[in-house]
């Protein structure tokens, strides 16, 4: 089953809508407009339930099959929210917000969701309940964790659910998943250092939270190099350094701040106990004392193995088997999806966005020709899931 003709029909009504989507960027929880257009497109299409304000301002659509025999419900999920980054393609279609823009293409996995939810309340040719959800606030805001926590799957049932996302690299109508870890957990580290100020111009006097902070960046080194196994995933990446306010001044503070990405929880354990060693023993070895901050954020996603082979099944029936491969390396990225795998089984997929800028890059745009297979593949999986 190729991509379906009757999504191809409305491909230009598709890409108009994401790239109105592309032009207005929100981030965080702040998707207000962004979920009143999905709202008003799922109850223009027909859906049995529309319901806003799940885990702040998610959106979540309910489309039940036309035989109605089938307890069974499946969830399918879709991100909203822009990053706060400055665009700089030129594009006619380019934001319109300074400062934000949709660098990972949240517009388009919210508007190829939007195209299935519409074939499929058309159609209804499956027996159960579909589930769409549109989630607010993955680029650092948990809106995945939002959401679970008001009751999102208990609420609507769901016993499996999914995920999408777009990968530059990867050829437009090409799929790449995994069963297991599939991306990384991701931890957010600060380090606080307290020294004591001096003039520049005698630094015996004092102790140089600079220096200190210089040579804990040094040292955390050691921990992916020298005591992660090599055979397992570790990244521990300082990303801010803040000190100082005058060149003729040694500073008395210092804050590191930065993230570490793992993908088991072994890793993860032992990258907290290093980096708590490494930081409160440099900086006494200086005379200075310093604080870790280590806040576990995102867990490791993890695609359930039966469902993950369900998935690249479904994928296969879209873009043929050698458009598909089902077992892609595991990135360090991570996602905020995998609260919702953590409360039930499903897998979680990438789709080829082409030779386009990277995910994050502020020449990044999704790739429109892209839309008729994300939309083709999720309404394959109600139908192959939820079969009538």
């Amino acid at each position: 089953m190729p991509i379906l003709n009757r999504i191809s029909d409305f491909q230009d009504e598709l890409t108009a809508f994401r790239r109105d989507l592309h032009q207005h960027p929100e981030i965080l929880f702040d998707t207000h407009r962004t979920s009143a257009a999905v709202t008003e497109q799922l109850k223009a299409f027909g859906c049995d339930e529309v319901v806003g304000g799940i885990g702040r301002t998610g959106v979540v659509g309910v489309i039940k099959g036309r035989k109605g025999s089938s307890n069974k419900v499946i969830g399918l999920r879709a991100d909203m929210d822009a990053l706060p980054l400055q665009e700089i393609t030129k594009l006619p279609y380019a934001s319109k917000t300074d400062g934000k823009m949709h660098a990972c293409g949240h517009d388009g996995h919210t508007t190829m969701l939007l195209g299935a939810a519409k074939y499929l309340a058309e159609t209804r040719n499956f027996d159960g309940t579909a589930i769409v959800i549109f989630q607010p606030a993955e680029e650092g805001g948990g809106g995945g964790r939002e959401m679970v926590k008001d009751g999102l799957m208990e609420r609507f049932g769901i016993q499996e659910v999914y995920g999408m996302h777009n990968w530059p690299g990867f050829p437009v109508g090409s799929f790449a998943i995994k069963p297991g870890p599939v991306m990384a957990a991701a931890d957010r580290i600060v380090i606080d250092i307290e020294g004591r100020g001096a003039h520049a111009a005698k630094p015996h006097e004092g102790i140089d939270a600079l220096l200190i902070g210089s040579q804990i960046v040094n040292q955390i080194q050691s921990i992916v190099s020298r005591n992660a196994d090599p055979l397992g995933s570790a990244v521990v990446s300082i990303t801010q350094f803040h000190a100082g306010t005058a060149d003729n001044i040694i500073p008395q503070t210092a804050q590191l701040r930065g993230t570490a990405r793992t993908l088991s929880p072994e890793i993860r354990d032992l990258v907290e106990d290093r980096l708590t060693l490494i930081v409160e023993n440099t900086a006494k070895m200086y005379g200075g004392s310093a604080k870790l901050t280590y806040r576990r954020d995102y867990p490791v996603t993890v695609n359930n193995p039966e469902r993950a082979a369900f998935a690249a099944g479904v994928a296969k029936d879209i873009a043929g088997d050698a458009n598909v491969n089902d077992n892609v390396n595991a990135t360090m990225g991570a996602e905020d999806f995998s609260f919702m795998l953590n409360e039930r089984p499903g897998a979680y997929i990438f789709i080829g966005n082409g030779d386009s800028a990277g995910l994050h890059h502020p020449a990044y745009d999704f790739n429109d020709q892209a839309i008729p297979f994300g939309s083709s593949y999720w309404v394959r999986l109600v139908e192959k899931a939820l079969p009538a």
